[in-house]
C-alpha cells in the first residue's frame, strides 16, 4: 500500500476504528502512598510519580472502547506481584497480569508455583540484557521451560539487542510464547533482525512504542509512522501484533486518545478483520486471556 492509498483509506475510516473493542495489553498500576512506597517510578519523575490505579484508567479509556487491560509489573519487589493480584480482585478491568520474577535463580520455581495458582497470572517480564546474558544458561532455559509447561508466557523489554537472542530462545523452547515490548521504537535498525522472527509463530510484537518526539514536537499523523509500522506488519503479520499503550508512561509522549488514534488510523486501513485481531483477538491469543 502506497502513502496516497494509505492516507485516503485511513481518512475514510475513523468511525470504524472508534467502534473497535480493545484489550490494552500493557499498563502499570502503583501507589507511592503505600507504607513501603514504590521502587518505580522515581520521585524525580513529576509526571509518573503519583497514585495510578484502575479507576482512573477505566474512566479515561472506557469511552474509547477499552474493555480490559493486562498489567505488566515494573517493580522488582516480589510482593508487588501479590499487590497487583490483590488489586485485580476488586477491579475486573484487569484481565491479566505479567509479573516480575527472576529466572535462573534457585527460588524461581517456588515463586512461580506460588503465583501461577492465580488465574490472572499470565507470565513474567524480563529485560533484554538479562535475556542476552542468560540465553545459553541451562538454569535459565530450565525456568523458561517451566513457564512454557505451565502455559505461561514471557515478555521481553529492552532495545534492539535482544532480537537475535529472542529467536534463539524461541528455537530452544519452542512452546514458549514470547511478547516483545514497545515496538517499533525498540525495533532493531537492521530490518533483517526483525524479519527473522517471521518464522517463529510463538513470538508476538507489542505495538506500545509508536509515537516519538521529533524536533520538539510529536507528530500525530499516522502516515508519519507508516514505514515503521509496515516493518512490523511484514515481520509479524496480522495475527501476531497486539495493541498496548504503556500507560501511564505513555503520558510522557502524548495523551492516551492520541496514542490510540494513531494506531487506529493505521489498522483501520488494513480492514475490519485485521483491526479486530490487533485490538482484541491477538492479545487474547498471545496471553491466553479468556474473551
Amino acid at each position: 500500500m502506497d502513502r496516497r492509498t494509505f492516507l485516503g483509506t485511513a481518512a475514510a475510516l475513523p468511525a470504524f476504528a472508534g467502534r473497535q473493542r480493545i484489550l490494552d495489553t500493557h499498563t502499570h498500576f502503583y501507589d507511592p502512598s503505600r507504607a513501603q512506597g514504590i521502587p518505580w517510578p522515581s520521585k524525580d519523575n513529576q509526571t509518573l510519580y503519583r497514585t495510578v490505579l484502575p479507576p482512573e484508567f477505566q474512566k479515561l479509556t472506557a469511552p474509547l472502547g477499552v474493555e480490559g487491560t493486562i498489567v505488566v509489573e515494573a517493580s522488582p519487589w516480589l510482593e508487588d506481584n501479590q499487590w497487583i493480584l490483590d488489586l485485580a480482585q476488586h477491579h475486573p478491568i484487569i484481565r491479566g497480569f505479567v509479573g516480575h520474577l527472576d529466572p535462573g535463580r534457585p527460588d524461581f520455581a517456588a515463586n512461580l508455583d506460588r503465583f501461577r495458582k492465580h488465574r490472572l497470572f499470565l507470565g513474567i517480564r524480563i529485560g533484554g540484557a538479562l535475556l542476552s546474558k542468560e540465553v545459553e544458561n541451562p538454569a535459565f532455559l530450565a525456568d523458561m521451560k517451566r513457564l512454557a509447561d505451565a502455559g505461561l508466557g514471557l515478555d521481553v523489554l529492552g532495545g534492539p539487542a535482544p532480537y537475535a537472542d529472542t529467536a534463539r530462545l524461541s528455537d530452544r523452547v519452542p512452546g514458549l510464547r514470547i511478547v516483545l515490548n514497545h515496538l517499533p521504537n525498540d525495533a532493531p535498525k537492521d530490518p533483517s533482525a526483525l524479519l527473522a522472527l517471521r518464522s517463529r509463530p510463538n513470538v508476538y510484537g507489542k505495538v506500545s512504542g509508536v509515537l516519538r518526539r521529533v524536533d520538539g514536537r510529536v507528530p500525530l499523523d499516522a502516515a508519519f509512522y507508516q514505514d515503521s509500522l509496515d516493518e512490523l506488519w511484514a515481520a509479524f503479520g496480522e495475527d501476531r501484533l497486539v495493541y498496548a499503550s504503556n500507560w501511564p508512561v505513555s503520558d510522557l509522549i502524548a495523551p492516551y486518545p492520541q496514542i490510540l488514534g494513531v494506531v487506529q488510523s493505521y489498522f483501520a486501513a488494513k480492514g475490519p478483520a485485521a483491526a479486530e485481531k490487533y485490538f482484541w483477538k491477538n492479545g487474547h491469543a498471545a496471553y491466553r486471556v479468556s474473551a
